[in-house]
């Protein structure tokens, strides 16, 4: 790539998109320019040297979180001054307030060069939560249109149903622009927790209201879980059921990201969204173009090889025209994984992430 051209790269990586005419997901790799951002599409192992399509981010309005897909509750959505939206689903709640900060830098040096008005489609947000209703914000959550959506959620090898996560909580408060932001949100959620309106579910949780400051009882964590009060039985109570998967599932996340991976049967190179957990030690796998929240595959760890392959020629074992930044793991059971990450940075942190735990 030319490096003038390179320069003016300010971030690129995998998101998945929804098409506009078919509102299917597809994984697209993005590329955040000054004035746009691009996608291209990976075609097998390698990504494609045609542009598939451009956001110009002249004054676009930005949401994020944006909540309204129940099984995707990463997605940010872009609007541009056409009035198309873009709907983009990233690996992790870090990774898509990353990409937004990012964007929303971009579109402001955009506003400031032109010298135009912000657009948008928002209105105020509550910025002095002592005027806000409790009752009130614990009926709007509570609604079953528009209220957080319960789930069941894994913790210490249990499943929990009827509840959900911390970081849901404070991202639905801030769409719902109940809070202006993340720390505001917090506040108010710990504001339910202490009148009663919330309670903790699981051992994370429990433990931080138990041993936190009166500003950090709420946790605003995708593995701290809360439900509604016992007296709130409409929507089912809270159960704990163990089984092999929900053990599995039950570890700490230490790294989640889009990696490509060969397919055993067919070869064939897909990209999935892999989150490694500790203890127990496990790498799982998604098809992130599925809205199944359950993994396409997965293995333990221990006593896993995990090894590094040479960009110079094909591996053994490996087909396609490959991109580069490959690495290979052999289970205990003697089954070769392949790998292919972003790039060689990405490739050297899984190697090392999965090294600790095997």
């Amino acid at each position: 790539m030319d490096p003038e051209k390179k320069s003016v790269i300010l971030r690129e990586g995998f998101l998945v998109k929804r098409g506009h005419f078919v509102h299917n997901w597809k994984a697209r790799w993005f590329v955040l320019m000054p004035d746009k951002l691009q996608y291209y599409k990976y075609e097998g192992s390698k990504r494609d040297s045609c542009q598939r399509g451009k956001i110009l981010l002249k004054d676009c309005v930005l949401t994020c979180p944006y909540l309204e897909y129940e099984n995707r509750p990463l997605v940010l959505k872009l609007r541009t001054t056409n009035r198309v939206d873009h709907f983009l689903e990233a690996c992790s709640r870090e990774e898509r307030d990353e990409w937004a900060a990012d964007i929303t830098a971009a579109v402001d040096r955009l506003r400031a060069a032109g010298g135009g008005n912000m657009k948008s489609e928002q209105k105020p947000a509550v910025s002095q939560l002592h005027d806000i209703d409790l009752s009130k914000v614990l009926d709007s959550m509570y609604d079953v249109h528009s209220g957080i959506k319960m789930s069941s959620h894994v913790e210490q090898g249990c499943t929990y149903s009827n509840c959900f996560s911390g970081s849901s909580v404070v991202d639905w408060l801030v769409f719902m622009q109940l809070a202006l932001n993340r720390v505001e949100a917090v506040t108010l959620a710990t504001a339910l927790l202490e009148e009663g309106f919330l309670r903790t579910v699981g051992q994370k949780s429990v433990e931080a209201l138990r041993t936190a400051g009166l500003t950090e009882q709420f946790m605003d964590d995708s593995t701290a879980l809360y439900s509604f009060s016992d007296s709130l039985t409409k929507r089912g109570s809270v159960k704990a059921e163990t089984s092999l998967s929900a053990v599995e599932l039950s570890g700490q996340v230490v790294k989640t990201g889009y990696l490509l991976k060969q397919g055993h049967r067919r070869k064939n190179w897909k990209v999935r969204l892999f989150v490694l957990r500790s203890e127990p030690d496990f790498l799982h796998y998604y098809d992130p173009t599925r809205d199944d929240l359950n993994p396409v595959g997965g293995f333990s760890l221990r006593g896993c090889l995990v090894s590094s392959l040479g960009d110079n020629g094909v591996p053994s074992g490996v087909k396609g025209n490959i991109q580069g930044n490959l690495f290979k793991i052999i289970t205990q059971a003697d089954t070769h994984y392949f790998i292919q990450a972003p790039s060689h940075q990405e490739k050297m942190e899984w190697i090392e992430a999965i090294s600790k735990q095997t």
